[in-house]
């Protein structure tokens, strides 16, 4: 049974990657620290979605302090998922952003040369094109000007990746990832905010003047993407490179509100206040190269996708 190590196994997107791999029959080593940016209660909640499983093994750890404590040998890949996310929140604590996403990567680097692991898959985000006025965005094009904290990690994590492999044959995919939204999606993200006040008949607090834009990509069809490459990472060797996954189908910030308001039957009730600092025009992604090497495509479209989404806040807020 071949072991894959996902780090923030916890998390919105780590949950839905373990619970796939277990499909797969994978074994899953978890390891998250249950970083109080939002309730722990969230996170033993989805948690609880895999413990039980056999294949799965969890180990509650920072791994900014490394991760020594993980026993199991014959490690197949490191799916790095573990960071402290959020634009906004960076610009407050960039200390704090530069420890986990940094000194935690580096960390998981020393794990891996001290346990001979060979392949990695890196989180990075569509944050680090920052506002490059191109679009779509390429993996080509330069990521030098990122304009958060929380961006400027991302791409570090990314060259550090690149030293890493060059210098000890590490087999490594970036995927840089763009808003990720879904069932169990972080309480802070937009998607997640709107609906909770909707619900509760509260109006909604928009930056900008609606126009700004993101390519909201379903949780599935990233989850989907994120397992293909560890595929192509197990299957190929000398591997260095960087991918987009996106939905290349960006959503002005106004027609998602339009789609939240009608799939909930509810009222406009919207408030504008001014850009909020760190905040990008848009993100749009040409997803070509995953398509091109390993047949990514998403599936999911966005009323689909909300509607989903608000089938499983009304669950887990009736229970």
């Amino acid at each position: 049974m071949v072991t894959i190590l996902v780090t923030g196994s916890a998390g919105f997107i780590g949950t839905h990657v373990c619970t796939l791999l277990l499909s797969k029959g994978f074994r899953v080593i978890g390891v998250d620290n249950f970083d109080p940016f939002y309730s722990r209660a969230i996170k033993e909640a989805n948690l609880a979605v895999n413990k039980n499983h056999p294949a799965f093994h969890f180990y509650e750890l920072d791994i900014t302090e490394g991760l020594d404590a993980v026993t199991e040998e014959n490690i197949s890949a490191i799916i790095h998922l573990a960071a402290k996310a959020g634009v906004r929140p960076s610009i407050e604590d960039p200390a704090g952003y530069i420890k986990a996403n940094i000194d935690g990567t580096q960390k998981v680097h020393e794990f891996m040369l001290a346990r001979a692991i060979g392949k990695l898959i890196f989180a990075s985000s569509s944050s680090v094109y920052g506002n490059n006025k191109k679009t779509p965005f390429s993996e080509e094009d330069s990521v030098d000007n990122p304009i958060s904290p929380y961006a400027f990690t991302k791409k570090a994590g990314e060259l550090m990746n690149y030293t890493f492999h060059h210098l000890y044959h590490i087999d490594i995919i970036n995927l840089r990832f763009f808003t990720v939204y879904g069932p169990g999606q972080r309480p802070d993200l937009a998607i997640h905010k709107f609906v909770k006040k909707i619900a509760r008949n509260e109006p909604l607090v928009l930056f900008g003047d609606g126009q700004t834009a993101r390519d909201y990509t379903y949780v599935d069809d990233t989850v989907s993407g994120i397992y293909s490459a560890l595929e192509y990472c197990l299957n190929n060797t000398g591997l260095y490179t960087t991918v987009n996954l996106g939905n290349s189908s960006p959503v002005t910030l106004h027609e998602l509100v339009d789609v939240i308001y009608t799939a909930m039957g509810k009222e406009q009730q919207t408030i504008h206040e001014p850009m909020q600092p760190g905040d990008v025009d848009i993100t749009f992604a040409d997803i070509s190269k995953a398509e091109q090497l390993f047949n990514y495509k998403p599936a999911t479209r966005l009323a689909e996708g909300i509607e989903k989404f608000i089938c499983w806040f009304n669950t887990v807020n009736s229970i």
